[in-house]
């Protein structure tokens, strides 16, 4: 029986075996048995170790910006801080399937921003001019190259200009952007029903400036990046009421940064922005929370204290899910506020030297702008150059105080349709001329062209040699071809020169649009000439070229221009002047001109003629700090920081008196006879000279070729010692005393002996390097050539004023060589005191008491014996101070300087002006006065606020 029922079992296990069910059951089997075995792995023995990373994979930690510290001057007047703001954010939370639903959101919101007045804030550096044509909005030429750098996506500025052409510089601003432009489908956009929607230049630059923002850092789809600050409620609210159709926009608190009197203040202060790429690598290294999208100090003490004044990062750690949208905040830390900073700048002391500046220029040009025709040559006195009232009139259109542009629109004014109207009828005249000399066989000759025509031919051939262009390769032209030499000696026409340039190939016609048909030199002529007519139709550079000449010729008055300050807002509206103008015509117009640059109605900044800049410099001569560094003109940081604004900066680039250019720090020039105390103590310390030797002075000094004559030539100063060669800045004693340093004692010259030794002195004063200052600042050039001329500051010397400043501080202390600071000291946010910035000694000069009593009082003579005495003789203060000019344009004024330190038996400071093209050392030394009565307290800042131009000396002073 137990047999049978093995007998059974056994029949039934062969036959469950060989059916299918147990094949298909035996596979679950082991399946299943894997499956158990995977879990365990999975759970038991790495468990840990797979949910660390799934962790990693869902969990993100994005950085809450911390507080910037704020600035204030010595005094804890407010300079720089934080306001509570709201900004708008946008994140790529993957809730558009396309990139059509993507550009329709964003053009409702770039639309929404623009109806409010709110600027796209992103990292596309390109914006429109006030003419509408796309530009370049980089700080700096470098700056453009690093954008270009990004925007390639390659990793250096060396790889731009590759051999392929696929990385080009040489690109205009539009066509940049076309490649990417239909990338972004940008030309594919439709309206609601379909249709094909036309963007305006500003909304598609506005989307592709969100769209190239976010590409930046697709990586991190979670991280919000904001597209605009500082919005108002009214924004707010459309923004929010829209939230449906604006799916990744957000309103989010924040703060902007904000500078107190900014116009005095930007040059030091300067402002903040987004962290470029190679600036984010420098502070990764002091800093490894720097992120890309942070908002850091881009120049001036913004940029020096950085670290400082950067509050440290909060942190908050996201569940995020597999399209980046947050899921869970997990945890958070709040951030901290950086360090506040403590300037050695006296707020009121720089407001109101910066008027004193802008007084004393519109001075100078009330006094040398004449209602007449003014002819300037090579061999007129540079200090006596006059200017005509047409220069100014010209000015408000070449300097964009007035807008042609605007004169062309429907709501013009009466007068500005007259003035375009005069303008166009003659620009048309104007290219059909142009048409006409250019496709003459008989073409005339540059030197026997009529002025206006020549500098209109002079553009044209500027205009195809630019690298823009391109089509003129200036490195191809044979300098020794006989059409190089003809047309540089204006002895052959424009359309000779070209043609001598299509013979020889360096004329580019792969930048000229011509087909296979043109073969011969006359059809590429042909399409050359076309093409830089049709572009001058555009060119507005060219419509100011032409507005010169129209000014001159009084097709375009100086009483329409002035009418057009009042049309177009530039001036508040005065009905009796609008009278005035119209019934006395140009005599008045003259007159009105005057006035208004007296009341400072009109600034020299506005009008950009000779001199339109200046710069003043303070400092305590006991330690080294800088109570003002001034320069004139300037700008509105406010407008630059956090969000530039593209219009505004455009303004700025292309304002002709370079607001954002620092001329107390940038502003090299020879010093002229503002060196002559250095040259002074060189001779007495090498003992070339001594202190009671006198020199003869007979008007021109002969030793040298060519000759050099002093000031006073015809007339002489005859013998003078030391202190009287100082006293009499002749030219004749410390060309001697050069000579003399160059003459060994075998009496061999040698040309870099003196030099040598000239080089040696200056460097004792601190004239080999900068100044020491936290802002930037050129490298100071000592000179390398000529040492007679050297001597006299002339050759290639070449210094700022706050170099200036640190070498008078030296004179006035007697040796003492400090690194200027613009930092009085640190502290927390809650005021405690971090870091007090002592003053720094860089060296000290050892030279014997009696070459520094003899060198001082020449310096105290130059302003109570020499020719300053009657600038000075009623200032309430004694103080000693040397003038100086130099010639770096002979139809221009010459460069005026003075330098001075006060009181003169204890001195506390020193005083360093610069006036470039002032004309005549006068008017720095007239500066310079009023700088003292109000450091000391005979003025103050509401008098100075008060005032108008201030008058022109008229004392003449030989140096």
């Amino acid at each position: 029986m137990l047999r049978d029922l093995l007998e059974i079992l056994k029949e039934l296990l062969h036959r469950i075996a060989g059916s299918r069910l147990f094949a298909l059951g035996a596979v679950f089997t082991a399946m299943f048995i894997i499956l158990i075995v995977k879990l365990f792995n999975l759970q038991i023995v790495a468990g840990e170790k797979y949910l660390s990373d799934y962790e990693r994979l869902t969990q993100k930690e994005v950085s809450i910006p911390g507080t910037r510290g704020n600035i204030y001057d010595c005094n804890g007047y407010l300079l720089a801080y934080n306001e509570p703001a709201y900004s708008v954010t946008i994140q790529d939370t993957g809730a558009y399937s396309d990139v059509a639903s993507m550009n329709a959101m964003l053009l409702r919101l770039v639309r929404i921003l623009k109806k409010h007045d709110c600027p796209i804030q992103g990292r596309l550096e390109i914006g429109l001019d006030e003419n509408g044509r796309m530009v370049y909005t980089s700080s700096s030429e470098a700056a453009r190259l690093r954008f270009l750098r990004d925007y390639y996506g390659v990793r250096s500025v060396d790889s731009l200009n590759d051999p392929d052409g696929k990385y080009p510089t040489a690109v205009s601003a539009r066509d940049l952007l076309q490649d990417r432009w239909k990338r972004y489908r940008l030309d594919e956009m439709k309206d609601e029903r379909g249709n094909p929607l036309l963007l305006t230049d500003e909304e598609a630059l506005d989307i592709f400036n969100i769209r190239y923002t976010m590409s930046l850092t697709a990586y991190k789809k979670y991280e919000a990046i904001p597209i605009t600050s500082h919005v108002d409620e009214e924004t707010m609210v459309e923004i929010l009421e829209n939230m449906e159709l604006l799916q990744g926009v957000n309103i989010e608190e924040t703060t902007i940064r904000v500078y107190n009197d900014s116009i005095y203040f930007a040059p030091i202060v300067g402002y903040t922005g987004k962290i470029q790429e190679d600036r984010l690598e420098e502070l990764r290294i002091m800093n490894p929370q720097y992120e890309l999208n942070d908002v850091v100090g881009r120049t001036g003490i913004e940029e020096h204290m950085e670290t400082y004044l950067q509050g440290g990062k909060g942190y908050r750690n996201l569940i995020v899910n597999n399209v980046g949208s947050i899921m869970e905040v997990v945890s958070e830390t709040q951030p901290t506020t950086g360090d506040d900073i403590y300037l050695t700048i006296d707020r009121d002391l720089q407001i109101g030297i910066y008027h004193l500046i802008e007084q004393q220029l519109a001075g100078i040009l009330v006094d040398k702008l004449k209602n007449y025709d003014v002819e300037v040559t090579s061999t007129t006195d540079a200090s006596k150059i006059e200017l005509p009232i047409k220069d100014a009139y010209y000015q408000l259109i070449n300097n964009n105080v007035l807008s042609l542009s605007a004169m062309a629109a429907e709501d013009a004014s009466p007068i500005e349709r007259e003035i375009y109207g005069n303008f166009s009828a003659s620009k048309e005249r104007i290219l059909g001329q142009l048409r006409q000399e250019l496709m003459s066989e008989h073409a005339t000759a540059m030197k026997d062209l009529p002025k206006d025509m020549v500098a209109y031919m002079v553009y044209i051939y500027n205009y195809l040699s630019g690298d823009t262009v391109g089509i003129i390769k200036r490195d191809e032209i044979d300098v020794d071809s006989a059409a190089y030499t003809a047309w540089k000696n204006d002895e052959i026409s424009l359309r000779d020169y070209l043609y001598a340039g299509i013979a020889e190939n360096w004329i580019d016609t792969t930048n000229l649009d011509v087909g296979d048909k043109y073969s011969n030199a006359d059809s590429i002529y042909e399409v050359l000439v076309d093409t830089v007519l049709s572009e001058l139709r555009e060119d507005t550079k060219f419509d100011k070229r032409v507005c010169r000449y129209l000014v001159d010729d009084e097709i375009i008055t100086g009483r329409q221009l002035c009418l057009a300050l009042y049309s177009q807002g530039v001036l508040a509206y005065d009905e009796q002047q609008v009278q005035l103008l119209n019934s006395n015509g140009e005599n008045y117009a003259y007159t009105f001109m005057i006035e208004r640059i007296s009341n400072i109605d009109i600034t020299p900044a506005q009008l950009a003629l000779d001199p339109c800049t200046g710069s003043v410099v303070i400092t305590d001569v006991n330690t080294g700090e800088v109570k003002a560094l001034v320069t004139y003109p300037s700008y509105d940081n406010n407008r630059l920081s956090g969000t530039v604004d593209a219009t505004y900066f455009n303004q700025l680039q292309e304002d002709l008196s370079l607001p954002m250019y620092n001329n107390a720090t940038q502003a090299r020039k020879a010093p002229g006879s503002t060196f002559k105390p250095i040259t002074a103590i060189a001779g007495i310390e090498e003992h070339v000279v001594e202190l009671d030797e006198t020199i003869e002075c007979t008007g021109v000094y002969d030793a040298v070729t060519p000759d050099i004559k002093c000031w006073i030539y015809w007339g002489k100063h005859g013998p003078l010692d030391l202190v009287g060669g100082i006293q009499n800045s002749c030219n004749c004693y410390f060309a001697e005393v050069a000579h003399r340093l160059s003459t060994d004692e075998n009496g061999v010259y040698s040309t870099e002996r003196g030099l040598e030794t000239l080089r040696k002195y200056a460097a004792m004063f601190g004239l080999d390097q900068t100044s020491g200052i936290e802002i930037s600042e050129l490298e100071p050039e000592m000179s390398t050539e000529d040492p007679e001329r050297s001597a006299m500051g002339q050759g290639t010397n070449r210094y700022s004023n706050v170099q200036l400043s640190r070498y008078v501080a030296a004179l006035a202390n007697r040796g003492t060589v400090f690194d200027l600071s613009l930092l009085d000291k640190r502290t927390s946010s809650e005021g405690e005191l971090i870091e007090d910035y002592s003053p720094k000694v860089a060296g000290h000069i050892e030279i014997q008491d009696s070459t520094w009593d003899a060198v001082q009082q020449g310096m105290y003579n130059v302003i109570y014996e020499g020719s300053s005495r009657r600038i000075f003789r009623d200032l309430e203060v004694e103080i000693a101070g040397k003038t100086g000019t130099a010639q770096e344009v002979k139809t221009r004024g010459n460069h005026a300087f003075f330098i001075s330190y006060g009181p003169y038996t204890n001195p506390d400071i020193c005083v360093t002006t610069n006036i470039p093209y002032g004309y005549s050392s006068a008017n720095a030394a007239s500066l310079a006065k009023n700088v003292y009565r109000f450091y000391y307290g005979y003025t103050d800042l509401e008098y100075i606020m008060d005032h108008g131009a201030l008058g022109v000396s008229g004392v003449t002073i030989g140096d």
